[in-house]
């Protein structure tokens, strides 16, 4: 990320230097609390250009709020704490655009010196002209798709069946501050994207999914007038996250996957939302056990379980000790994955509760299922890996057309690797059935790792014919 070279305006009055920055850096020259800043930014997966001359510009009060990016970095580096805890100014009071009674006007093009109004209203100050780019495309694609004049009809219309993209004919229209309509549309245009996923999977949906993210976000940054509004917003913003995480996670997109879980944890975080910090947690022990990290896995897990123990949600305690189940799994430690696996299922046999969160919908006996056989797929019981599998499959809803595919898909794996390769391949063959509906490249490589185990077995039952199918299969764009 290079530094922009957009050219501020000049203060009509000094800036006010930021002594509190300066104490929390220490004793450290800025050279080398630029590096911890970077640092901080890789644990959480942002990219920042941070050097000393931007560490500078922050202790002298030229930079009075930080763009998003670094936020994130600098709330991960010193929690607990708030932007105005760190010595920057509201965001509210110096983004990138002037402020009237009646909204926000858009931002000046890139380009176009970056200028707010100050403290007291007299002559524009500067706004972090450093990497600026962020901020502009946010509010560009905030006038495309979540405009006034209707913020639910222009949600919808972005969020269609398998065509995501921003309603380019909202690109003119004013910005205002944002409202219940608007937190309605968010909250969706959440729920359209996971009912999209489960039938469809995730490799068609996840770059159209992209823009309405960042709207959500700049939907933040616009300001709601009544704190309901403005908790349902943030709430629902960090679900679209993680929901846009998911696509990624699930189209293999890992690195992607990790900043939007990320960002779902920093804006729970900030908000204090431990329904939220519990799901961005589970997600990331799901992306960290499939992206080869299993300790990470029990570890996010466990804070998930953390975050989740005061909700009164024995399902969502169930879903997040067999996220720490996996992990153990991938450690290969049976103890460890079998004392979870029986917390899961007690929790689950509590049953449902008035607290479980609207995104657990697809967890049910299906999941649980198909959960407990990746654990014995990754500890190389085939067998009882198979058995689990076959039963997640005949168990789950219709509706849920993805996970039908991925239980089968697991299947006929668990049967490939445990020597019954005829039954491998009439498991494999009922998931290429279902590839014309089901776009998730999570599938398609199990897949692949099935049709290579097969491949001495050419000469079985059926084997020669799931082989030449799937080797006809188009290849993925």
């Amino acid at each position: 990320m290079a530094s922009s070279t957009v050219p501020s305006s000049q203060p009509d009055r000094p800036p006010r230097p930021n002594l509190v920055f300066r104490q929390l850096r220490g004793p450290r020259s800025p050279a080398e609390f630029a590096a911890s800043v970077r640092r901080a930014a890789r644990e959480i997966g942002e990219r920042v250009s941070c050097d000393a001359r931007y560490v500078h510009r922050v202790e002298a009060g030229e930079i009075r709020c930080p763009n998003y990016a670094y936020e994130r970095v600098f709330l991960h580096m010193f929690p607990g704490r708030t932007l105005t805890d760190l010595g920057f100014a509201p965001r509210s009071s110096v983004r990138g655009r002037r402020r009237r009674d009646d909204g926000d006007t858009p931002p000046a093009p890139v380009g176009a010196p970056a200028l707010v109004t100050g403290e007291s209203g007299g002559a524009p100050e500067p706004y972090d002209p450093y990497d600026t780019h962020h901020d502009y495309e946010e509010s560009d694609v905030l006038r495309r798709a979540f405009m006034t004049g209707g913020g639910a009809t222009v949600a919808a219309a972005s969020l269609g069946p398998l065509a995501l993209a921003p309603d380019a004919s909202a690109a003119q229209r004013a910005v205002r501050r944002p409202g219940a309509s608007d937190a309605g549309a968010l909250e969706e245009a959440v729920r359209r994207i996971r009912v999209l996923d489960d039938r469809h999977g995730a490799d068609g949906l996840y770059r159209r999914a992209s823009a309405p993210l960042r709207a959500a976000y700049a939907l933040l940054d616009a300001g709601a007038t009544r704190q309901r509004t403005a908790d349902r917003l943030y709430a629902g913003a960090g679900e679209l996250a993680i929901s846009v995480g998911w696509l990624a996670h699930d189209s293999g997109r890992f690195d992607d996957a990790r900043s939007h879980y990320a960002e779902a944890l920093a804006t729970a975080r900030v908000t204090g939302d431990l329904g939220l910090e519990a799901h961005a947690f589970c997600n990331t022990a799901f992306l960290a056990r499939d992206a080869g990290r299993p300790r990470e896995a029990v570890r996010a897990a466990q804070a998930a379980q953390r975050a989740a123990r005061p909700l009164g949600s024995p399902r969502l305690m169930s879903l997040l000790a067999l996220r720490e189940a996996g992990g153990w799994a991938g450690l290969t430690d049976r103890a460890g994955c079998e004392q979870a696996l029986a917390r899961a299922q007690a929790y689950f046999d509590r049953g449902t509760a008035p607290a479980d969160p609207e995104w657990m919908t697809f967890y049910g006996e299906a999941e649980l299922e198909g959960l407990e056989a990746q654990c014995w797929s990754a500890l190389g019981d085939w067998p009882r890996a198979a058995r689990h599998a076959r039963r997640a499959a005949e168990l789950q809803d219709p509706h849920f057309t993805r996970n039908i595919a991925l239980y089968t898909a697991e299947l006929a794996d668990d049967l490939a690797r445990g020597g019954h390769p005829d039954e491998a391949a009439a498991a494999g063959m009922r998931v290429l059935d279902l590839l014309p509906e089901v776009q998730s490249s999570r599938v398609r490589t199990i897949l692949a790792g099935t049709a290579r185990v097969l491949l001495p077995h050419r000469r079985a039952a059926g084997v020669s014919a799931f082989l030449d199918r799937h080797a006809s299969l188009p290849r993925p764009v």
